[in-house]
């Protein structure tokens, strides 16, 4: 679920944090740029863990910050294909779970998983809020760089079409389609 990477980067210090250890001030430039965001094919950055090797710091003509070359470790969180995971739901509609074998009661907006016994079928809800345990059985990585305007048609009304179909960086798929997965609450004597 978490692991370690090993990262590259060239980390800018200003010369207002010169009087600071230079390691402070890496480990901080570092964890503002990387900490709670999503490295493409990488995971979600959680923390710096280490830093194995600074080069040598350079100061550009025009600016006194120095730029040093760093070797690092970052915790990453990134499941592996078929692991467990336990979430909170947190939200339902028409598009939620796809491979799931559920309906979906769009009155209510909150899943159901249709459960087929002797006796019957069951009607298993999965309300917001609960907590969920799923196999992760997919992931998907979506590159969010900034690109520019693809020809000098680009007009307004295609900006604000972009921004309504901004996506997520990094997406798990899950499924509860085994025993032992679903709502914690289906498997507890409550």
């Amino acid at each position: 679920m978490f692991v370690l990477v090993e990262m590259t980067d060239t980390v800018r210090i200003p010369p207002w944090q010169f009087e600071r250890k230079l390691n402070e001030s890496i480990a901080e430039e570092l964890n503002k740029k990387l900490a709670n965001k999503v490295v493409y094919n990488v995971g979600l950055c959680i923390c710096l863990y280490d830093i194995t090797k600074l080069e040598d710091s350079y100061i550009f003509p025009g600016d006194g910050a120095s730029h040093t070359k760093v070797h690092f470790r970052y915790v990453v969180f990134h499941p592996f294909l078929d692991e467990i995971l336990v979430g909170e739901i947190k939200s339902c509609s028409q598009d939620g779970v796809h491979a799931l074998g559920v309906a979906s009661d769009e009155a209510e907006q909150v899943w159901v998983w249709e459960y087929e016994t002797e006796e019957g079928a069951h009607d298993l809800y999965m309300d917001i809020g609960e907590e969920i345990r799923f196999r992760v059985v997919d992931e998907t990585f979506v590159d969010t760089s900034p690109t520019g305007p693809s020809s000098a048609e680009a007009s307004t009304s295609n900006a604000t079409e972009e921004v309504q179909k901004k996506e997520a960086p990094y997406t798990l798929v899950g499924s509860i389609s085994e025993p032992g997965l679903g709502l914690l609450s289906w498997w507890t004597n409550s």
